[in-house]
C-alpha cells in the first residue's frame, strides 16, 4: 500500500502538471508579486535618486561638482566597508555592535607598527588583518559554539576592545603614517592612459562597471526566464541599464574631471562585487539566508549553523579591520577615540538598504545604497550649514521610517496570505 505524502507549503505536488509561466506573460497575481518582491529592493534607489536631487537643488549643484562627490567617496568609503559585512551579520539574524572599537584597535595596532617599531606599510596593514580575523574568532565562537546571543557578545567586544585600544595606544594618539600607507585612502590613479585635460582611465573603469551590471543583469534575467519566474518587460529592463549607465558614467566624469580614481573606491568597488557573488551564488551566502530565514528549517536541511555563523563573525572582523587600515591611512593616525558610533553608521546603512530586522533579507548593494543616503544626507546637510544635533534627529528618523517601512511590508504580506 503506497502512502501519499500531502506537498509541503510552497512545494508542487510530485504527480502534479506544472507548467511554467512565460517570460513577460505573467498573470496579474505573478506580476504582484514581483512588483511586492521587489518593491524594497527599488524603492532604495528611487529614494537615493530623490535624495540626491533634493540636495543638489538646495546646495545649488555643489553636492555634485566634481570636488564634493571625490571627498564623499574618501570620508564615508570605511562606513561602506562595515556596510558590507553588516548586512551579512543582519541577514543571519545577528547583529554586530563591536565594529567601531575593533577598527580603532586594529588602526591603533598598525600605528604602533609602523609608526614607533618601524614595519613596513605593508606589515602594519596585515598584522592589522591578523587581529580583526582574531577579533572575528573571539566573537564567532561565543555565539556559535557557546550559544551567547550576538547582541550580548558584541556589546561585551564593544567595551573590551575599546579598553584594549587604550592600551595599545597608552591612551595618545600616534601619527604620521608614512607617504605608503596614506596613499591607501587618500591615493588617485590618474594620468594612466595619458593627458586629456581628465582621467580617460577613470571612464575607462566606469564603462567596464556598466557593462558589468548589463550582463549580469541580462543573466540573471535569463535564468529567470527558464524557471519560468516573473520578470520585467524587456523594454523596462533596457531602461533600467541605461538608467544605471547614465548615473555611473556621470559620477565617473566628475572623479575623471577631478583628480582620478580614488584607490579607496577600487578596493571598495572589489569588495563589493566579491560580496555579492559569495552572497548570490555560493552555498555559504545561500546558507546565511537559510539561517537567518528559517534556523529550523535550516537546520533539519543539514546547514553546519554553528560553522556557518563563526565565519559570519570572523568575515566581520575581517572587514572592520579593513574599515580600520582605510580610516587610520584617512586620518594619517591612530586616536584612541577612532571609530565612534560607525557600529550605528553600519546598522543603520543595512537597515535604510532593505536588510529586515527579523533576517533572512537583505542584498550587499542594498546595504551600500544605504549607506551613500547616510553619506549623502549628513554630506549634504553639513554644505547647507544644518547643526550637527539637527543631522542626527534626520539620520534617526530616517532609520525608523526604514525599519517601519519592513515592518508594515511583513504584516501587508502576512494578511494577504
Amino acid at each position: 500500500m503506497t502512502k501519499t505524502v500531502p506537498p509541503q507549503e510552497g512545494q508542487t505536488p510530485p504527480n502534479a502538471d506544472f507548467t511554467p509561466t512565460p517570460a513577460g506573460q505573467s498573470g496579474s497575481g505573478s506580476m504582484r508579486e514581483l512588483l511586492r518582491s521587489n518593491l524594497r529592493t527599488s524603492g532604495i534607489y528611487v529614494a537615493f535618486v530623490a535624495i540626491v536631487a533634493l540636495f543638489a537643488f538646495l546646495t545649488d549643484g555643489t553636492l555634485l561638482s566634481a570636488g564634493n562627490i571625490t571627498n564623499l567617496v574618501l570620508q564615508y568609503s570605511y562606513i561602506l566597508v562595515l556596510a558590507i559585512g553588516m548586512v551579512i551579520v543582519i541577514i543571519a539574524g545577528h547583529i554586530d555592535l563591536s565594529v567601531g572599537s575593533v577598527v580603532a584597535l586594529t588602526g591603533a595596532v598598525s600605528a604602533v607598527l609602523v609608526i614607533q617599531q618601524g614595519w613596513p606599510w605593508w606589515g602594519g596593514a596585515l598584522a592589522a588583518i591578523a587581529v580583526g580575523l582574531a577579533v572575528g574568532a573571539w566573537h564567532g565562537f561565543w555565539v556559535a559554539y557557546v550559544g551567547i546571543p550576538a547582541f550580548i557578545v558584541t556589546l561585551a567586544g564593544m567595551l573590551l576592545f575599546r579598553g584594549l585600544t587604550l592600551q595599545v595606544l597608552d591612551n595618545v594618539s600616534l601619527s604620521p603614517f608614512p607617504a605608503e600607507y596614506r596613499e591607501v585612502a587618500s591615493g588617485f590613479l590618474n594620468g594612466l592612459l595619458g593627458g586629456y585635460g581628465y582621467d580617460a582611465f577613470t571612464l575607462l573603469i566606469g564603462g567596464v562597471a556598466v557593462a558589468g551590471y548589463a550582463i549580469s543583469g541580462w543573466r540573471s534575467r535569463a535564468a529567470r526566464v527558464r524557471y519560468g519566474q516573473p520578470v520585467e518587460s524587456l523594454a523596462l529592463f533596457i531602461a533600467k541599464v541605461i538608467a544605471v549607465g547614465v548615473v555611473v558614467m556621470a559620477f565617473a566624469w566628475q572623479l575623471a574631471n577631478a583628480r582620478g580614481l580614488p584607490i579607496v573606491l577600487i578596493i571598495l568597488g572589489v569588495l563589493a562585487i566579491a560580496y555579492g557573488l559569495i552572497t548570490k551564488n555560493t552555498v555559504f551566502g545561500r546558507q546565511v539566508y537559510a539561517i537567518g530565514g528559517n534556523l529550523s528549517a535550516a537546520t533539519l536541511s543539514g546547514v553546519k549553523v554553528r560553522a556557518v555563523n563563526f565565519w559570519i563573525f570572523v568575515n566581520m572582523g575581517f572587514l572592520s579591520a579593513v574599515a580600520g587600515i582605510i580610516y587610520s591611512s584617512r586620518s594619517n593616525g591612530a586616536q584612541p577615540a577612532a571609530g565612534e558610533m560607525f557600529e550605528l553608521d553600519a546598522i543603520a546603512a543595512a537597515f535604510i538598504g532593505g536588510a529586515a530586522v527579523t533576517g533572512g533579507v537583505g542584498t550587499v548593494v542594498g546595504a551600500m545604497v544605504g549607506g551613500l543616503i547616510m553619506a549623502v544626507m549628513s554630506n549634504g546637510m553639513s554644505l547647507l550649514g544644518v547643526d550637527q544635533s539637527i543631522q542626527s534627529v534626520v539620520k534617526g528618523l530616517v532609520l525608523l521610517l526604514a525599519v517601519a517601512f519592513d515592518v508594515y511590508n511583513k504584516r501587508r504580506a502576512g494578511a494577504s496570505r
